[in-house]
C-alpha cells in the first residue's frame, strides 16, 4: 500500500463526542447564548478536529511551498519565473509579507522547494528550506500535461511526509504558496472541480489588463481541452493541469487531516490544493479552516464547493505566501480561548461563592 493510499484510509470525520461536549460547554458559558458567534462555531469545529474539549493551538506551523510553472511561457503573468527563486531567498532572509505576519501570529515558517526552476541546494544544505523538489518547474499545460501521474503522487506524498514529521511537534498548520504563474493552473483546477465557466473564475493574478485577462482565459481553456482532466480523479487533475507546490499543499492537507490537525487554508492557490485533496478524500473538509476571501473572482466558487459559505476574513488579500492563514491564526487561537478559558454559569457561580 502506498503512502497516499495509507493516508487516505486514516482520514475520518470530526469526532462527534468531542463536538457534543464542546457544544454543551459553549451553550453554558456565562455570556448571552452564542454571543461570540462565528468564533464559537470555530471552537466547535476545532474540538471535533482535535478530538478534545481542551485543544491547544499554541504551536503553529505555516508551510510556504514554492514551484514554477511552464505555462508562464504563454505570457499569463506580468512577472518572469526568475521571481520565484528570488522570493524564496527573500523568505529565508525574513523580508516577505509572510515573515512579518507569521511572526505576529507566533507561527514558524517552513519554506519548501517543491519544484522551483533553479538550484536551491545551498539553502537546502544549510537547513534553511525543505528540499522536496519534484522537477524544475512543471510542463506547459497549454501544450500538454503539467507532470506525469507518478510525479503527481510524489508531490502529494512529499506533502504527507512533511505533515507526518511536523505533527509530533505542531498543533495546527497553515498553507502558503509561491510560484509565478500559479493562478493559471489554480483556475484550471477550479474549473474542473466546480464546473463554473472560466470567464467567471479567471482573475487578473499579478495585475493583468483586460486584453491580458482574455488571453489568460483562452490559455486555460486550451489547457483543459488538450489535457481533459478527469473531475473525479484528484491525482489526474493535479497531473494534467496542476503544479508541484499545489500537489505538495494538497498532500500536506491530507497528511494533517490523517493526524487530526486543523489546517488553515490561505488563498486562491491553497484552495486549489484543498480541492485536489477533497477530490481524493472528501473527509478532509472536516479539518479545513478557511482564512479569508481572496480578490481572485474564482475563490468564492472554490470555497462553496468545499462547503464554506463565509471564510473568517475578507480583507481584499491577493498575495498568497500564507499571509491570510497567518492573520486568521489569531482568530483560531481566540476561538480556543473561548472554549477553554471562559467560565460557564456554574463555574462563575462557584467562583462568586468563594469571595
Amino acid at each position: 500500500m502506498s503512502l497516499l493510499e495509507k493516508t487516505v484510509k486514516e482520514i475520518y470525520p470530526q469526532d462527534a463526542s468531542s463536538r457534543e461536549k464542546a457544544k454543551t460547554r459553549l451553550d453554558n458559558l456565562a455570556i448571552p447564548h452564542w454571543a461570540l458567534g462565528d468564533l464559537m462555531d470555530l471552537a466547535l469545529d476545532i474540538a471535533g478536529m482535535t478530538g478534545t474539549v481542551k485543544p491547544s493551538v499554541k504551536k503553529k506551523a505555516i508551510l510556504t511551498m514554492a514551484g514554477d510553472h511552464g505555462v508562464v511561457a504563454e505570457n499569463v503573468s506580468k512577472y518572469p519565473s526568475e521571481v520565484t527563486p528570488q522570493m524564496v531567498y527573500n523568505f529565508v532572509a525574513g523580508g516577505a509579507g509572510i515573515n512579518a505576519l507569521s511572526k505576529q501570529a507566533g507561527a514558524n515558517i517552513f519554506v519548501v522547494d517543491m519544484g522551483v526552476a533553479a538550484d536551491l541546494k545551498d539553502l537546502a544544505d544549510a537547513g534553511k528550506i525543505i528540499n522536496k523538489k519534484v522537477g524544475l518547474g512543471t510542463g506547459n499545460i497549454a501544450k500538454g500535461p503539467a507532470m506525469s501521474r507518478t510525479m503527481a503522487v510524489r508531490a502529494l506524498e512529499s506533502g504527507i511526509d512533511i505533515a507526518n514529521e511536523l505533527s509530533a511537534e505542531y498543533d495546527i498548520f497553515g498553507t502558503g504558496d509561491m510560484g509565478i504563474g500559479n493562478t493559471t493552473p489554480s483556475t484550471a483546477i477550479a474549473a474542473v472541480c466546480t464546473g463554473e465557466p472560466l470567464e467567471a473564475l479567471t482573475g487578473r493574478g499579478t495585475g493583468l489588463n483586460d486584453d491580458q485577462l482574455v488571453h489568460k482565459t483562452n490559455v486555460i481553456k486550451q489547457a483543459l481541452e488538450i489535457n481533459k482532466p478527469d473531475p473525479k480523479d484528484g491525482v489526474d487533475i493535479l497531473a494534467k493541469v496542476g503544479g508541484f507546490e499545489i500537489g505538495g499543499l494538497a498532500g500536506l492537507i491530507l497528511g494533517a487531516a490523517a493526524n487530526r490537525k486543523p489546517i488553515v487554508v490561505d488563498g486562491f492557490i491553497s484552495t486549489a490544493a484543498a480541492l485536489i485533496a477533497y477530490t481524493i478524500e472528501p473527509f478532509v473538509r472536516d479539518y479545513l479552516i478557511f482564512s479569508h476571501k481572496s480578490v481572485e473572482p474564482g475563490h468564492k466558487a472554490m470555497q462553496l464547493k468545499l462547503g464554506c459559505e463565509k471564510p473568517l476574513l475578507d480583507l481584499n488579500f491577493r498575495l498568497g505566501e500564507g499571509t491570510g492563514a497567518a492573520v486568521a491564526m489569531n482568530l483560531v487561537e481566540g476561538a480556543v480561548a473561548i472554549l477553554t478559558e471562559v467560565a460557564t454559569f456554574e463555574e462563575a457561580a462557584v467562583a462568586e461563592a468563594d469571595k
